[in-house]
């Protein structure tokens, strides 16, 4: 299976990993030059995952052209925040191709999920997500993971599983893409909180009293944007919010530590202009999209309130024992 792999981050090359294990041919893309050069180079990014290499038999290019055309499935794995760009760079390639999401989030200027964004923009109903608990760094481990893939056409269902299912990876499908997004937009925000429980020195037990409460805030996100709630319990809901939450791996739960831990406001503009912090650009776009709806979340108005708007972090304790 040719296999066109957008994005040379440390989940696309995680993913790499799995497709080359299963056999696929590779086009890598990256849109910069210099990346492009360091991996063909050296097949590594240290910084990202350590002590990993990408095969030899990736080919790397920065021309979408050619990471386009003559694959029998596509996979985009870079930040929400690029999807637009991409997709109008795609746009003259495809026709009906089979493509999967494995990017997390919310459009910040429009609110539109990913795949929403692809159907604006493309020439293909043939979309697919994969969302779940799956840092990359352990994924390179080839260590069993789970991920739910979601997509309405047999075709595209059936090429994922043959680029991404095997002996360490488990994909258990659904039809509900927009509840699959959700899920995997919604943790990042609710990690946030995660982290600021972290950084005011609050236990396991606390931790686990906002897992809970976030578990069931997820399900009425899911239901206003006419999604299946039954979703919270897959791979990509309470999986991942599990995942997400409880590890220091997650840029987002550090970040929310670093807001808990009241940091200057210079050491935290610093981590986010050197990290991507999906969770962070995500609370904005989620919390105008439930505003729009008129739906109220009250714990997404809370981590707002905290990250964005300068509240005191110890409101969140409070907000545990008070919320109905």
């Amino acid at each position: 299976m040719k296999v066109g792999l957008f994005g040379c981050g440390a989940y696309g090359m995680a993913l790499s990993s799995i497709m080359i294990e299963n056999n696929c041919d590779i086009t890598m893309w990256t849109k910069f030059e210099e990346e492009k050069k360091n991996l063909e180079e050296t097949r590594k990014n240290e910084k990202l995952i350590p002590n990993f290499s990408i095969s030899e038999k990736i080919k790397l290019t920065t021309s979408v052209e050619e990471c386009t055309k003559d694959k029998d499935l596509l996979v985009i794995a870079i930040p929400a925040a690029f999807i637009d760009s991409l997709a109008l760079e795609m746009k003259p390639y495809i026709k009906d191709n089979h493509i999967v999401i494995a990017t997390k989030g919310i459009e910040q200027e429009t609110g539109l999920f990913i795949n929403q964004i692809l159907e604006k923009h493309l020439d293909t109903k043939n979309l697919a997500v994969i969302s779940g608990p799956s840092f990359a760094v352990d994924l390179v481990t080839k260590m069993p993971a789970g991920l739910t893939l979601a997509t309405k056409n047999k075709e595209t269902e059936r090429l994922t599983k043959e680029a991404l299912a095997n002996r360490y990876i488990k994909l258990r499908t659904t039809k509900d893409i927009i509840g699959t997004e959700i899920c995997g937009s919604i943790k990042n925000v609710i990690a946030l909180s995660a982290g600021m429980l972290a950084g005011l020195g609050a236990n396991d037990s606390t931790t686990a009293m906002l897992l809970t409460e976030a578990s069931h805030d997820m399900r009425e996100i899911i239901n206003a944007f006419d999604g299946d709630k039954q979703t919270v319990l897959s791979f990509a809901g309470f999986g991942d919010l599990l995942l997400t939450c409880t590890s220091v791996k997650s840029r987002n739960f550090s970040f929310g530590k670093l807001l808990g831990e009241k940091r200057p406001k210079e050491e935290i503009d610093e981590y986010l202009s050197h990290t991507t912090v999906e969770g962070f650009y995500t609370l904005e776009s989620i919390y105008k999209l439930l505003k729009d709806k008129k739906v109220s979340i009250p714990i997404i108005d809370l981590i707002y309130d905290i990250a964005v708007e300068g509240k005191e972090p110890e409101s969140l304790l409070t907000f545990l024992v008070e919320k109905e």
